[in-house]
């Protein structure tokens, strides 16, 4: 398969290197404006990520809000298969995490190629308000990644227990989806 990439300019390049950065460093306005000029929301790296995936990433709120309310892919995946949602739930921002779900991220979407979702990932790093916020947003405490593991499993690995006492008490109290 041949390479269809242009050849761009080191002008061109800088634009694209500075507008990545407005999304990593929560610049909403700039890049707002850019986009409104005609920049796509859904705009790209070299490794896949997504605007939405690096603003999420950093947990840029506004730039995240931006973002969505302009059409941004909550679920558009990385070159890794990694959605904005798992790398949230990693990272453990409840503003972030709250935005995407609002938009239609698919709380049940594997983080990547293992079938990891965001829920497990915040079970693995002990992220109980995310955990909390995706099961009330639906997610199954009971499904399992690729290798059968299940949240409790994985945290347990990690070394996490909080979220899976957050599901032992919800379980006891008769609240889990």
């Amino acid at each position: 398969m041949s390479d269809i990439t242009p050849d761009l300019d080191d002008e061109t390049l800088a634009f694209a290197a500075r507008v990545f950065d407005m999304a990593r460093h929560g610049e909403a306005r700039d890049l707002a404006a850019l986009l409104d000029g005609g920049l796509p929301v859904d705009l790209r790296n070299d490794k896949g990520d997504t605007l939405l995936m690096l603003a999420s990433y950093n947990g840029n709120a506004a730039v995240v809000e931006a973002l969505l309310k302009r059409g941004a892919d909550p679920d558009h995946r990385n070159d890794r298969g990694q959605l904005p949602l798992a790398g949230v739930a990693f990272k453990g921002d409840l503003a972030v995490t709250r935005l995407l779900v609002a938009h239609g991220a698919a709380v049940e979407g594997p983080a990547g190629g293992d079938g990891r979702t965001p829920l497990m990932i915040a079970a693995m790093f002990d992220r109980v308000e995310i955990a909390q916020a995706l099961l009330d947003a639906g997610a199954d405490p009971e499904r399992r990644d690729n290798e059968g593991m299940s949240l409790f499993d994985l945290a347990k690995r990690m070394g996490a227990g909080k979220v899976p006492a957050l599901l032992v008490e919800r379980q006891a109290g008769g609240s889990l989806p």
